[in-house]
């Protein structure tokens, strides 16, 4: 079998995978993309027409960084594109007075100087007329918020990268990584592929790749539904920041109409199930719906119209929820992006521009302590 030969192969083609295609090239590497899907597909975690972008991050404070620099490069390609990919509408993390949504939400504010307001639901309600949260409930309303076009990112990252002179070849499996003192081997169901470096960012299938961390990535089913406003002027961009919810009906986040008629939540199950991602439920059920249909009808209720879609998608949880992002911990050419637990895809800029320092530097200037493998493995 003939052997081709790049300087970096990047394995998945989707938010991370694109990004870092498009980064390498732009610096002048021969990069190959092997996906083993479309470009965009419907199989894994970057498709649904929007992703949530948002300065606010509850989750902890030292991901604000690196949010801020996502929203500089966002805004690079969507000049050097052409394209509007991100839109701002505001965010809100709304949850009870005192609970860790707003603590959390408030406290990584707080540490970068963030604008933000904590409103009651009351307030929320009377700005933003399609909301109706209890007024025992705040709202953390951080202005810069907004929601990615995600199919179209990943597109403009993939057609940037063409114009640099990538290669990407879609409908071609990863069957086999032979990582090397020096370089890499690829084995696909199409052919083979040798390259010095290896960018890992296959999403839900990242364990599958790497034994280290099969056991530390959790693939995930999770479903999203758009329902019909009966007011829709109060669903409008303009008019309704995204938001994420703690409510007595479960842990919640939704969008403004964009694109597709509907308006958009999803829901972050209790206790969700782990899925293998070559064999899973991809067709939503009847089941699904109406699990997400009570917080519309309670909290949003001018949004509370017929079914309008159902789609699934698939969220990799970590084992501690911090996204990996690092070379690996023997092989300093292999560079790893993977788990990123259902918040990921608004990073999907900087995570491109990160991989891209690594393989071309072996380091990055970017603020990335505690996504790091050290003391986690």
């Amino acid at each position: 079998m003939a052997v081709s030969s790049y300087d970096t192969i990047v394995v998945g083609v989707g938010g991370m995978g694109s990004a870092a295609t498009y980064q390498l090239a732009k610096r002048g590497v021969d990069v190959l993309g092997l996906e083993r899907y479309d470009v965009p597909h419907t199989r894994g975690s970057s498709h649904g027409d929007t992703r949530i972008f948002r300065l606010t991050q509850p989750e902890h404070p030292e991901y604000v960084p690196l949010a801020k620099r996502a929203h500089e490069l966002w805004r690079e390609v969507e000049t050097e594109s052409g394209t509007n990919l991100l839109t701002t509408t505001g965010s809100v993390h709304a949850g009870p007075a005192g609970g860790s949504m707003v603590e959390d939400s408030v406290r990584s504010c707080e540490a970068h100087d963030i604008d933000h307001e904590v409103l009651t639901g009351t307030e929320l309600s009377e700005r933003f007329p399609g909301y109706d949260l209890p007024d025992d409930h705040r709202g953390v309303y951080q202005p810069d918020g907004g929601f990615l076009a995600c199919e179209r990112a990943t597109s403009a990252h993939v057609t940037q990268a063409f114009e640099h002179g990538a290669t990407i070849r879609a409908r071609e499996a990863v069957e086999d990584i032979d990582i090397k003192e020096r370089g890499v081997t690829v084995t696909t169901t199409r052919g083979q592929y040798s390259a010095d470096n290896l960018v890992l960012a296959a999403g839900a299938w990242a364990g599958k790749h790497l034994d280290f961390l099969s056991d530390r990535l959790t693939p995930q089913r999770r479903v999203l539904a758009w329902f019909q406003p009966e007011k829709p002027e109060n669903f409008r961009p303009e008019n309704f920041p995204v938001f994420s919810a703690d409510v007595p009906e479960g842990s919640f986040y939704g969008f403004p109409v964009f694109d597709r008629p509907g308006f958009k939540i999803g829901r972050t199950p209790a206790s969700p199930e782990a899925i293998d991602p070559d064999e899973w439920e991809a067709e939503p059920t009847l089941e699904d719906e109406e699990r997400l249909r009570p917080l519309v009808e309670k909290h949003f209720p001018d949004a509370a119209g017929e079914t309008v879609r159902l789609a699934t998608c698939i969220v990799t949880y970590s084992d501690d929820g911090h996204f990996y992002l690092d070379t690996h911990p023997e092989y300093p050419h292999v560079s790893v992006a993977a788990g990123f637990t259902g918040h990921g895809y608004k990073f999907c800029s900087v995570v491109g521009e990160v991989l891209a320092d690594f393989a071309t530097q072996g380091h990055t200037n970017n603020p990335i302590g505690v996504h790091q493998f050290d003391g986690r493995l």
